[in-house]
């Protein structure tokens, strides 16, 4: 049994959450936006209004994918929440850029990175996520942990931090495991 998709959502005050029968599709909407999400059939999703919650369960007599219709329960639990949780306070991630001549800036929709290559590398920044570069820090917010969390991870793949000097793009909440590096004989 799943210990997470037991538990229920809460759904607080300013947040609708609406369930289309015919395209299993839940929607969220609040204060910062929309998120939908298709569920799947094995799947069943209700909404309690009186105490403000939703409840998620496995229908048990669907007979598609009959191994693995209970390793979705907490998955779909998961999902909803952090779509409850994004339209309310919504998910930010905080990117450094290091190194000397390393720069970063906005070009209209598109981030710049000019990180030791011998051309820049132009990346296109999704829709419902923002981008922001302050000086060497780029902060990218959004509504949609998948997406904010992929945009990151996108643009710190361009230049992983290395071990020795330390540049690179790194989290901000990252620690880089510095090495020493050759020493020349005594």
């Amino acid at each position: 049994m799943s210990r997470i998709g037991k538990q229920p959502i809460p759904v607080p005050a300013g947040v609708k959450v609406a369930i289309a029968a015919k395209t299993r599709e839940v929607s969220v909407t609040g204060p910062k936006g929309t998120l939908k999400f298709v569920i799947r059939p094995e799947m069943t999703v209700a909404v309690d209004d009186t105490k403000q919650e939703i409840i998620c369960g496995v229908d048990d007599m669907t007979k598609v994918d009959i191994g693995n219709r209970r390793a979705y329960w907490g998955t779909t639990r998961a999902t909803i929440n952090n779509m409850i949780k994004g339209v309310t306070a919504g998910y930010a991630e905080k990117l450094e850029v290091n190194g000397v001549g390393y720069v970063a800036k906005l070009q209209g929709k598109n981030l710049v990175l000019n990180v030791g290559f011998c051309h820049p590398i132009i990346m296109a920044v999704p829709t419902g996520v923002t981008c922001v570069v302050e000086g060497n820090a780029i902060n990218i917010s959004g509504t949609d942990k998948q997406a904010v969390g992929g945009f990151a991870a996108q643009v710190r793949m361009q230049r992983k931090p290395e071990p020795y000097n330390g540049k690179g793009i790194k989290y901000a909440t990252e620690t880089i495991t510095r090495k020493q590096g050759k020493a020349f004989g005594a």
